[in-house]
């Protein structure tokens, strides 16, 4: 997603503020069972969501909210360059010596020390198996001509662990890649214009590899009660959470 000037101005005077909060203002933790044990995910803001199990944190899109009172991070998955993904300061923040950073190559760019995982790669941290799936416009963009997300530049992430496997699509439209997934036990899909899908263009993108459960994230200023709607009658659990509490 990508910011005008007085987006950015705004989003830059909401984290000086969410720095300076008492306590974090994330979500509350949901458990899921696997065959090695619980994983517990937490919305913190917008794009952002850690994953906990078997001992070790997972970031993913550190960036925007408050990172205070959360442990080091043993992994931090970035999906793309763009600010409300990407914060040298946040992943600073959260990461410790042995934390293991993943991301695409134009990440690696500006974050010293990535792990580049391409569209397509697959890669296993211990109990871990992270799969890069594109993740890209295929109309939208600033200009004509230009696209908000080429393809290649960014990864959604297929994360799997004791056999759950977890799709965090990153900013997307309704690609092919997404459509041909399989297997998914919960999904994370953005929905927010001008720079990922509206709400009916999400259910028909989750209609078509019809994860067990589905989270809209990354949906500022969207109607999730549309998304919802359009997912009655399937066997599709759509859980509705605010991504943006302060």
């Amino acid at each position: 997603m990508q910011y005008n000037v007085s987006m950015k101005a705004s989003t830059l005077l909401c984290a000086l503020s969410l720095s300076l909060a008492a306590a974090p203002p994330a979500g509350k933790p949901e458990d899921f069972k696997t065959s090695a044990g619980t994983l517990t995910m937490t919305p913190i803001q917008h794009a952002g969501l850690m994953l906990q199990a078997g001992g070790q944190v997972m970031q993913i899109d550190p960036a925007q909210g408050s990172y205070d009172g959360f442990p080091a991070a043993d992994f931090i998955l970035i999906t793309d360059i763009h600010g409300d993904h990407l914060s040298a300061p946040t992943i600073a923040k959260v990461k410790k010596g042995s934390t293991v950073i993943v991301g695409p190559e134009a990440v690696a760019k500006s974050v010293a020390g990535t792990t580049i995982l391409r569209n397509g790669e697959t890669k296993t941290f211990g109990a871990w198996t992270i799969e890069a799936i594109p993740m890209y416009n295929l109309t939208r963009g600033p200009a004509p001509g230009q696209l908000y997300h080429e393809k290649g530049r960014g990864n959604g992430y297929v994360i799997t662990y004791g056999g759950l496997r977890m799709y965090v699509a990153g900013d997307t439209e309704n690609i092919p890649e997404m459509r041909a997934l399989k297997n998914i036990d919960v999904a994370f899909i953005p929905m927010n214009l001008p720079y990922t899908m509206t709400p009916q263009e999400a259910a028909d993108a989750v209609k078509a590899f019809k994860p067990k459960i589905v989270y809209p994230y990354h949906y500022q200023g969207s109607d999730l009660k549309a998304f919802e709607t359009a997912l009655k009658g399937t066997d599709i659990e759509v859980r509705l959470r605010d991504w943006y509490a302060r």
